[in-house]
């Protein structure tokens, strides 16, 4: 008898690494939005970021606590735009992020699905079925009618915002492309992203003019406790963004990641009521918010059912080996 082994994660794996990414990306969210409140540095934020994250798992590495191979330049080189693409997506969206109230960041950066379907249209892809396409126009809409209700529109954060999400689109392909290509772990990949984003977001600070006077500001805070609890926590949490979003892409799929990005969404918008103010609520905003809610929330629905139609990849034992020779 033949032996079939399945190349699928574990169920369990797989429930583990969506769940988790949409947990921290959810409370990433509002951490974020209390340091810019404080810090409106945002380069600088996210340059702390990647450098705690870049330490971090080389001296896990050197303590023995974590397993990643050497450095090389072909896999860096195949993984920069990837690291690129992440630091432009958090870059415009921590931008956004300043202006924009956290309901109508999270419909904004709903709009990610839209620019899949168009990327995807764009590489000749499949036509996407009828359920999806309205969807992903009903999330749209949504958009439109909040945004004409958000009192407190902010016409640079919102354009930062759909920024962010042409860029989100764009890294979450490359990622699930680069780690099925080489091989790498979610840990490796991190690190591989953190370490290749150093150069490019110091060169940012400082051609912005961020630096040095975020650094002056910064340490002028650092008297302040219970500002540097939540930057801290803005390190660790970014620490474990990193690595549930790579590990969630890498275990299902960039697809995968975006519909929990969605989801998540749900949780986020009702908090964002309540939670950090600088939302007028507004009859055209609370309607374009839940219909953009529904809309995500269907999109991600059409999408299970579409994934469960597609049979299962199977290899066999026989084929396996030989893979691996």
């Amino acid at each position: 008898m033949e032996g079939r082994v399945d190349l699928e994660p574990t169920p369990f794996l797989s429930l583990f690494a969506a769940f988790s990414y949409g947990i921290t990306s959810m409370a990433m969210v509002f951490i974020n939005k209390a340091v810019l409140m404080q810090y409106a540095h945002s380069l600088t934020l996210l340059t702390l970021q990647q450098l705690a994250t870049t330490l971090l798992i080389h001296f896990g590495k050197v303590m023995g606590y974590t397993k990643t191979k050497a450095v090389n330049m072909p896999t860096a080189k195949k993984l920069l735009p990837v690291s690129v693409f992440y630091n432009a997506n958090v870059a415009f969206a921590l931008a956004s992020l300043k202006g924009v109230n956290i309901p109508m960041y999270i419909a904004l950066k709903r709009l990610t699905p839209l620019a899949v379907l168009v990327f995807g249209f764009f590489r000749g892809k499949s036509r996407p079925s009828t359920q999806v396409s309205l969807s992903v126009i009903f999330t749209a809409i949504g958009v439109v009618i909040a945004a004409l209700g958000d009192f407190s529109f902010d016409l640079h954060g919102y354009t930062m915002a759909l920024t962010s999400v042409f860029f989100q689109t764009m890294y979450l392909v490359l990622v699930e492309k680069s780690g099925a290509e080489e091989g790498l772990s979610s840990v490796e990949i991190m690190f591989y992203n953190s370490l290749l984003s150093l150069p490019f977001l110091l060169f940012l600070i400082i051609a912005t003019g961020e630096f040095p006077h975020s650094l002056a500001i910064l340490s002028g805070k650092a008297y302040s406790f219970s500002f540097l609890v939540i930057l801290v926590i803005s390190l660790v949490m970014g620490i474990v963004l990193n690595f549930t979003m790579f590990l969630c892409t890498i275990v299902n799929s960039a697809l995968t990641t975006t519909i929990v990005g969605v989801l998540k969404g749900v949780g986020s918008t009702t908090l964002g009521f309540v939670l950090l103010g600088g939302v007028q609520v507004h009859a055209l905003n609370v309607t374009g918010l839940v219909i953009n809610t529904a809309g995500g929330v269907w999109y991600s629905y059409a999408k299970y059912q579409h994934k469960k139609k597609i049979p299962r990849k199977v290899l066999s034992e026989e084929e396996q080996l030989k893979n691996t020779n």
